[in-house]
């Protein structure tokens, strides 16, 4: 008899280590698949707030070409800077992404469309096409290379994300004044009969 209250109690014992502690490595089934869940919940969570941080840290931006307010989570969703994943084994993550070019072959704008002196951002196509000089056409990718937001303007002689203040060179995209410290990558157009086509 008290050899089975003993071996009663060791069960008991080991069963609310178990459930305490989680699964063992070797254990399978409906616990270890709640885990694995919990984890893809953690990541997804983890990815929704980063996609809101992003969003939140743009404030209102304004569109060279016509002088329209953009909200900061409109641009956030069209620049495809956000994404979520999840790890096997305990571990979880997150990544974003950002790109220059929309489709090839599609025209951007007239030539005359582009200001002398300046530039046009087109941000469906996540590009600044610029004009340093008469005749002069030059294209960037439109994505800032501080946080991954969509610059904002282009006045004064540079390119202008209004996320945290960056500015980029019209003639090569080199950063004029931080927080960037990468210039804006060079995007690949055509001019052909006064028009501006992607490359």
């Amino acid at each position: 008899m008290a050899r089975q209250a003993a071996s009663e109690r060791t069960e008991t014992e080991a069963v609310t280590a178990t459930e305490e502690t989680g699964p063992s490595e070797d254990e399978t089934g409906p616990a270890a698949e709640r885990g694995a869940g919990r984890r893809a919940v953690v990541a997804a969570v983890g990815a929704a707030g980063l996609t809101a941080a992003l969003a939140a840290c743009g404030g209102g931006k304004m569109d060279a070409g016509s002088g329209d307010s953009k909200s900061a989570a409109g641009e956030q969703s069209s620049s495809g800077a956000s994404g979520g994943g999840s790890g096997s084994g305990g571990g979880s993550g997150s990544g974003g992404g950002s790109g220059s070019g929309g489709g090839s072959g599609s025209t951007l704008a007239k030539t005359s469309e582009i200001p002398k002196g300046g530039g046009k951002i087109f941000k469906a196509e996540k590009v600044v096409v610029t004009q340093p000089q008469d005749g002069e056409i030059k294209a960037f990718s439109a994505i800032c290379t501080h946080a991954g937001c969509v610059v904002g303007e282009v006045s004064g002689g540079t390119i202008n994300c209004m996320c945290h203040g960056s500015k980029f060179d019209i003639n090569d995209g080199s950063v004029k004044k931080g927080p960037a410290t990468k210039a804006l990558a060079p995007a690949k157009v055509d001019v052909k009969g006064g028009s501006v086509t992607l490359g």
